[in-house]
Formats: C-alpha cells, structure tokens, sequence
C-alpha cells in the first residue's frame, strides 16, 4: 500500500511497448516536488508559474491520489502514481481531481481516460476518478478505455463505489531467491488452481510463474513474493522483488523482456513489468481464465457414486 503524504511528484521515464504486449520500464523512486518557480528563482531564471503536483494518501486501503494544480502539469505524473499503488496491490485507486485548477485541456483529459488500460490489463484493482468538473466527466465517459474507470462527481462516492467492487481471491507464496524457488512457485501455483477447479490451465499458469521467479531471481537476487490472483475470468500471476531500482536499468530490463518474457507473451494476454515504491518491482502476466462450470448437486465426491 502507498502510504506517502504530502506533495510529491516522480520524475521523466522510459516507456518500451510493443504492439501485442506492454513491457513498462519506470523509475521507482518518488522525487521531491521543486515549484517552478522556486526552481527558476535559484538557477537566475525568469520565474514561471509553478506548476501542480501529486499527493498519496490510504482511506480504507484505498490508495486516494490527490492532483492539486492543472491537470495538465501533472497528468503524467498521477499515471505513475497510479502503476505505484497498481504494484502494492491496493485495494483499489481512486485520483482525486477536487483541488485540480478549472479549465482540463482536452489532451490532458485524454491522457487521464487512458487510464483505463490498467484496468483492462491488470483486472482486479479498481480505478476510480472523483472530479467535481461536469465536462471533464462527459469528456472521461465518452473515451473507449475510461469505460473501464469509476467516474463520479465526489471522493466519497468514488471510494465506495471502489469498495462495493468484489474482494479478490488471493493466494500468496513467499519464496527465497534459490534455484529451486522456480519449480516451488510451479507446485505452488498448480495446487492453487487444482483448488479453484482450473486444473486445465495449471500447467500454462505454472510454467508461466516459474518463468517470472526466474527472470525476478536473477535480477534483484532478493526474497520474491508470488501472488495468484483470481477475478472474472482472469488469472493474474505477478511476482515482485525488492531488488534495486529500475531507473538507470533500462537496457537490463529490455534483455529480460527479450531473452525471458518472450515465452510468457505468447501465453498470456497482457503482461508487464511495475516499479514498487521500495526500489523493486513487479513482473506480472494475465491468463484468460473461464469460471468453471458449477458443481452439480449430484455429483459424487472423489471416489464416490452417482445417486
């Protein structure tokens, strides 16, 4: 959970995509916010207007990220903020936009709406926008990927209407970075879904963890936290280290992504890589995972016989 307080604000990035799967590269730190111009005044600048910044705070394990400022000074510093909480696998995320000065240009709105595709891609965490704005909420509503954000008119309704979402079913596994931490997240992993009556995807699902606790291992040589998590016919496996930071890594990350999430981009339908608030990150994949069909009231235990 994000629980940083105050302004903050996180600095430029690298972004490499292809065109079927995502591969995120972020800088994993948040910096101190500098107002413009404060900045201006110390370098013997002409002083500019300052700009906005990006504040994180927790109600009720939901990470609330308040903008304060124009929206378009900070847009792309609140979608960071956001893939921080997303890595913590908050309860869910609610970007406040009360404080937000009147007036959202059209691309910083559009920036917002896209948003969404954390959502769409990363299915389980919920993504609310309160903004008491009318127009910046039509503009929001009427883009393809905020159909998949929660927009309101106020902070209270968009943290309950996050909270009214379903609770995810969550099944942990803390593994030391060993060379046997990879078959152990297999077992791991095709014991949970055996549990959930998705023993046919047990053995994609499997090889999929074992190839994120791979590349995970080798990288941050940290303990390695593997959750498997179930929602609306989605599986989502990620993997998290608390190795060192991303940023200045980047070439490193494009080989892992080229030499070992290959495999893992043939067989999931989105996949990524989050930076984590305490210097590590998180590698994830999304399996389609169909609900089973419902157990038949005359169905016979293990080894019993139909009535």
């Amino acid at each position: 959970m994000v629980q940083q307080s105050g302004p903050h604000a996180v600095p430029p990035d690298n972004l490499s995509a292809d065109s079927d799967h995502q591969v995120l590269l972020f800088p994993t730190r948040f910096a101190a916010y500098v107002p413009a111009d404060v900045e201006a005044r110390s370098t013997g600048r002409p002083a500019t207007r300052p700009r906005g910044w990006v504040s994180a705070r927790a109600i009720s394990q939901v990470v609330v990220l308040g903008v304060a400022g124009r929206l378009s000074d900070v847009v792309e510093d609140l979608d960071r903020a956001l893939q921080l909480a997303l890595a913590d696998e908050a309860r869910g995320v609610v970007c406040d936009l009360s404080a937000m000065l009147e007036g959202a240009e059209p691309a910083a709105v559009e920036v917002l709406a896209t948003a969404g595709r954390h959502v769409r891609d990363w299915p389980g965490i919920p993504v609310g926008v309160a903004c008491p704005d009318p127009q910046v909420r039509e503009a929001l509503r009427a883009h393809p990927l905020a159909g998949h954000l929660i927009v309101t008119e106020s902070l209270f309704s968009a943290v309950s209407a996050v909270l009214a979402t379903p609770t995810l079913t969550v099944e942990r596994l803390r593994l030391a970075p060993h060379p046997t931490a990879p078959r152990a997240s297999r077992d791991f992993v095709t014991r949970t879904l055996l549990g959930w009556r998705l023993d046919w995807l047990a053995p994609v699902a499997s090889l999929v963890a074992s190839e994120l606790v791979t590349r995970s291992s080798i990288e941050a040589g940290t303990d390695i936290d593997l959750s498997v998590v179930r929602n609306h016919g989605a599986l989502r496996l990620t993997v998290r280290d608390h190795g060192p930071s991303l940023h200045g890594r980047q070439h490193s990350g494009l080989e892992v992504h080229e030499q070992g999430l290959t495999l893992v981009g043939g067989l999931s339908r989105a996949f990524g890589i989050l930076p984590t608030a305490d210097g590590g990150k998180v590698v994830w994949a999304v399996l389609d995972a169909p609900d089973p069909p419902p157990i038949s009231r005359h169905e016979p235990a293990q080894g019993g016989q139909r009535a």
